[in-house]
């Protein structure tokens, strides 16, 4: 099991993250931080050894009414996904989102648009992991989720806090004990009810021995979401998981 951390879309930061981790996650896309603009030179030096992972864009919604707009997407982030696998990018995370969710016959459409995206994550070389939202207002529900991901045969990024946020510690078991064969990617943060998300493992109320119990023995990805530039809170954070997954970092 490899153990990495998000950057956000910060090459600077990319560079100063700490070196104890496996890979990094770099956000690209959406006009920021497009990957066929990196200079791979610097982009080598600011990993430092480390793999390379990507976000795709944050706030681009997987489906649209107008097939026109679908193909457009489709190709965007084909576009992206092509320049991240030039980049050595491994896997891409992808939000789940729609725009019905719940409209029971669109979500057709939300499983051939991921289809297809996973389809040029394979041609250009990067694994597509798609990421549960559902706690957001056009984020597929979990109870989707996970058979969409089967249908299309898409692996899942399982984002710990995002699950939370949106049905508990019922919640995040209930799916790892239904789809946790499909989790290739971790995103691990801790949260809080009141509305605190992305703070240090063990600052909230995630159940992590029940998603350790619930996951099984787990041998993928696992990315810190923690949203801070204090090493020492990202190390522990990341000492914690790999303790409650049964590993060593």
């Amino acid at each position: 099991m490899d153990i990495g951390v998000t950057v956000g879309d910060d090459l600077d930061r990319l560079a100063s993250s700490p070196a104890a981790f496996d890979f990094v996650e770099l956000g690209v896309g959406a006009g920021s931080l497009l990957p066929e603009s990196i200079d791979p030179d610097r982009l080598d030096r600011a990993l430092a050894g480390r793999d390379l992972m990507v976000h795709l864009p944050y706030s681009q919604l997987l489906t649209s009414y107008a097939p026109e707009v679908n193909d457009a997407i489709v190709a965007y982030q084909r576009r992206l996904l092509e320049a991240a696998g030039d980049l050595g990018a491994e896997k891409a995370v992808l939000h789940a989102t729609s725009a019905d969710r719940d409209d029971v016959e669109f979500r057709e459409v939300a499983a051939d648009q991921l289809r297809r995206v996973a389809d040029a994550g394979r041609e250009a070389g990067v694994e597509v992991v798609v990421e549960n939202v559902g706690h957001q207002h056009r984020g597929i529900q979990l109870s989707v989720l996970g058979d969409v991901a089967r249908e299309t045969d898409t692996a899942v990024c399982f984002d710990v806090g995002h699950a939370y946020m949106e049905g508990g510690n019922k919640a995040i078991r209930r799916f790892l004990r239904r789809h946790g064969d499909r989790v290739s990617h971790l995103h691990c943060h801790d949260v809080r009810r009141r509305g605190d998300t992305h703070i240090p493992v063990g600052a909230g109320e995630v159940d992590y021995e029940g998603v350790s119990d619930a996951l099984g023995e787990f041998d993928g990805t696992v990315a810190l979401e923690v949203f801070t530039d204090d090493d020492a809170l990202l190390c522990d954070s990341a000492e914690r998981v790999a303790d409650h997954l049964g590993a060593e970092w």
